[in-house]
C-alpha cells in the first residue's frame, strides 16, 4: 500500500541522539566498527529548534549511538521538553549515573530511564561491554533505587535492558535475580541486530542472533519467565511484547516490514542533524547513505517529511524487496 502524502502526520515520537558519543566500545554496537558521523553534541538551541517543527510532539527519546549522560546540556534539554508535557525518556549504559546525575535527572523530571546492561556477571559483562565497570553500575542501580524510595517517587521509572545473544543468554535469569535485588521491576529483552549486507562486526553477526526453536534458548527462557514470576520482576521484551513473540518477528517469509509503522509515525534525528527511517537502521545496513533521509540543519522537517527520499523509502519499503536495513527487522522493536 502506498503512503500518499496527504494521509502523513507530523510525528508525535522523536528519537533524538543527543551525543554520539560514547564510553564504552560494545561489541553489539555499531560503535565498536566505528561511528558514521563526526563526533557531536546536540545543544539546548539545537533541540529546541527541531522540536518546535512538531507542534504534536507527545513522546521524544534522547538516545541513538552514544551515551546520553556524557551531555552536559541533558537536564537542561529534558526540562525544556517537559515544560511542553512531553514524555522523555532514553537508554543508558548507567556507568555514569551517580547520585549527582541522579538527583538532576529527578529535577529535571525525566519520566523513564533504561538500563542496557546485556550481562548479569562481570565476565559477562566485560565479555560484550569490553568494560570493568559492572559493580559500579550494579552500585549506581541500588543508589538510584534507593533515591527514588526515599523521596517516595516513581519518576523515573526504570528497567533493565538485555541485548540477547547464542552466547550471554545464559546469564538471563541472573538478570533477573539483580533486577530483584536492587528493585528494578522490569527486564526486556532485545534482538540483536546485524548488518544484512556485510560480515558484521563484534557479536553482531547473524550467527549469534536468537533463534526460538532451538531448544536451549527455548529453555532458558522459560527458566527466566518463571523465576521472574516468582521474584515478582516483568520480564518483556522489546516493543512491549514477549521474549517469544519478539523472536518470531524475524521470520522472513512473514516479510514483517510491510507491518512496521515506524516510517509513517516516528522519526530519529542524529546529533550531526541526518533524519534516519528509525533508530535501527544503522545497525542494519553498510549503506549509511541510503538510510540518510534529510538533514534537519539544511532544510525544514516538515519537507524532510514529506519529500520525496522519504516517500521513496515508505513505498519501497511495502515491496517484495524493501531496503537493506528492513529485510532482518521483525514487528517488534523498541517502543
Amino acid at each position: 500500500m502506498t503512503i500518499a502524502e496527504s494521509q502523513l502526520h507530523l510525528p508525535k515520537t522523536l528519537y533524538l541522539e543527543t551525543t554520539n558519543r560514547c564510553n564504552l566500545r560494545c561489541k553489539g554496537c555499531i560503535q565498536y566498527r566505528g561511528s558514521w558521523e563526526a563526533e557531536r553534541d546536540l545543544t539546548l538551541d539545537d533541540v529546541a529548534m527541531i522540536t518546535d517543527q512538531l507542534p504534536e510532539l507527545e513522546r521524544i527519546v534522547l538516545h541513538g549511538i552514544g551515551e546520553p549522560l556524557l551531555n552536559k546540556d541533558l537536564p537542561e534539554i529534558i526540562r525544556h521538553l517537559k515544560k511542553r508535557h512531553i514524555h522523555v525518556l532514553f537508554n543508558s549504559n548507567g556507568i555514569l549515573l551517580n547520585q549527582q546525575r541522579q538527583d538532576e535527572l529527578i529535577r529535571a523530571g525525566l519520566d523513564e530511564i533504561r538500563i542496557s546492561i546485556d550481562a548479569a556477571t562481570s565476565e559477562g559483562y566485560r565479555a560484550i561491554r569490553n568494560s570493568a565497570d559492572f559493580d559500579r553500575l550494579l552500585d549506581n542501580l541500588q543508589r538510584f533505587t534507593a533515591t527514588l524510595a526515599g523521596c517516595h517517587g516513581n519518576r523515573p521509572r526504570i528497567s533493565l535492558w538485555f541485548l540477547g545473544t547464542r552466547k550471554n543468554i545464559t546469564e538471563l535469569p541472573g538478570l533477573i535475580k539483580i533486577a530483584a535485588d536492587v528493585g528494578v521491576p522490569e527486564v526486556y529483552l532485545q534482538r540483536l541486530v546485524y548488518f544484512q549486507d556485510d560480515a558484521g562486526y563484534g557479536v553482531a553477526r547473524q550467527d549469534n542472533t536468537l533463534v526460538e526453536a532451538e531448544r536451549r534458548t527455548s529453555d532458558l527462557i522459560l527458566e527466566s519467565q518463571d523465576l521472574a514470576d516468582r521474584l515478582g520482576v516483568s520480564l518483556k521484551a522489546s516493543g512491549g511484547t514477549t521474549p517469544f513473540a519478539s523472536l518470531r518477528g524475524q521470520d522472513h517469509a512473514l516479510a514483517p516490514w510491510r507491518k512496521c509503522y515506524r516510517p509513517q509515525t516516528l522519526a530519529y534525528i542524529t546529533a550531526n542533524g541526518n533524519v534516519l527511517p528509525c533508530c535501527i537502521s544503522p545497525f542494519a545496513t553498510i549503506d549509511y547513505d541510503a538510510i540518510v533521509l534529510g538533514n534537519v540543519f539544511d532544510e525544514p522537517l516538515t519537507e524532510i517529511w514529506g519529500g520525496p527520499k522519504y516517500q521513496n523509502f515508505r513505498q519501497q519499503r511495502q515491496s517484495d524487496t524493501p531496503p537493506v536495513c528492513c529485510r532482518g527487522c521483525g514487528l517488534f522493536w523498541s517502543l
